[in-house]
């Protein structure tokens, strides 16, 4: 189906400035394959200036950048996005979570609401952190003109808690950079890492930080193996306080804090390498709207040990590393028998399934269905 001349889309690009997280690959990987796909398309993002942002989408034509001068988001929402919306006269405006409660009659609004977790495990978020995210999802949910997710897990409980029977919800689900898939030389990666950081042997995690992320139950795990070379390495910043990690780490020995290292703020190119370095990774989270860092690991022929919960439920090809991590004795386990264990044939099985299933083409195909009103 043929598109009208000058169709142009904004995406609100702010978490492109923020730290590493699946929000922001989400953004970045959707629309770096929907602008390979569709050159005749103008997508404009809306972020704040950054030389490496501009730097990673230099290579098409067909996207821009528009920067934000409000740096609260509650002003951007109000007021400055809707004016350009109007002024730029967009054809389609595409959210993460919240749409801005002024619509332009002339523009289709697009939101991805990637999960609900907090009405599903009450225990890991406050009250109030509940009771603003459900309005405002709830109103963007029914108020957007294309609603999309992530997962089937996401979209039957986004449907059930909103009341959105009627309501078509598209998923676009996330996948893994190609750049995950190339060789690369393992002794390289390590000599780096251990160069660098004086880190090596060492279990890997990347996420945030948080209650339901469950780092607290790895590192218990962690320290129940019986063997003491291996370290252990987080990745991520703290999105809510884990009490439950910081009373666990506080209790260790001056020894035993040595093998743990909590990380943020690590580059791209390095966090490539720290994947590439690691003799597992582990991914011992309780809920998850999706979960990438897992797939990314995996993809790297690493050995992981996955969530069998929420989301991850579809990631059954992880087994017998697919596991419940509430069961501690489990964990530990699971844990040292992957250590040990390599099974080069079940890698290469494992990264060749995620190239064909996690990929962004499927994700960009469905946004260009809504664009070209295919959809």
């Amino acid at each position: 189906m043929s598109t009208k001349k000058g169709l142009k889309i904004f995406v609100d690009g702010y978490l492109l400035n923020k730290e590493h997280q699946g929000t922001k690959t989400y953004i970045r990987e959707l629309y770096l394959e929907f602008a390979a796909q569709n050159p005749d398309i103008l997508i404009v993002f809306g972020c704040f200036k950054d030389p490496s942002i501009e730097k990673e989408f230099s290579e098409f034509k067909n996207i821009r950048f528009i920067y934000f001068q409000q740096s609260s988001r509650v002003l951007r929402m109000f007021f400055e996005i809707p004016k350009i919306i109007k002024e730029q006269q967009f054809d389609f405006a595409h959210f993460q979570y919240v749409i801005p409660f002024l619509k332009s009659k002339s523009c289709k609004y697009i939101v991805t609401i990637h999960d609900v977790l907090f009405n599903d495990f009450k225990a890991y978020f406050s009250y109030q952190y509940r009771l603003k995210r459900n309005f405002l999802f709830k109103y963007s949910a029914k108020k957007s003109d294309f609603l999309l997710t992530v997962s089937n897990y996401s979209k039957e409980r986004i449907k059930e808690y909103y009341k959105l029977r009627n309501k078509k919800i598209l998923i676009t689900p996330n996948g893994v950079n190609k750049s995950f898939f190339l060789s690369y030389s393992k002794k390289d990666a390590i000599n780096y890492i251990q160069n660098k950081f004086g880190i090596k042997d060492y279990i890997l995690y990347v996420s945030r930080i948080e209650p339901r992320k469950n780092q607290q139950g790895l590192l218990k795990a962690f320290f129940d193996l019986e063997e003491t070379n291996t370290q252990i390495v987080f990745i991520g910043v703290k999105s809510l306080n884990n009490k439950e990690l910081i009373s666990l780490i506080a209790s260790l020995s001056a020894a035993q804090k040595k093998r743990v290292h909590i990380l943020k703020n690590i580059s791209d190119s390095d966090l490539l390498l720290f994947y590439q370095a690691a003799k597992v990774f582990a991914y011992p989270t309780f809920a998850e709207g999706f979960g990438i860092p897992p797939l990314e690991a995996a993809a790297l022929r690493i050995p992981v040990l996955c969530s069998n919960r929420t989301a991850m439920k579809d990631f059954d090809f992880f087994s017998p590393y697919f596991i419940d991590f509430n069961d501690l004795d489990a964990t530990t386990k699971s844990l040292s028998k992957i250590l040990k264990t390599q099974n080069p044939v079940h890698l290469n099985k494992i990264q060749t399934l995620i190239k064909d299933t996690y990929n962004w083409e499927v994700s960009s195909k469905v946004l260009t269905s809504i664009i070209k009103k295919k959809t």
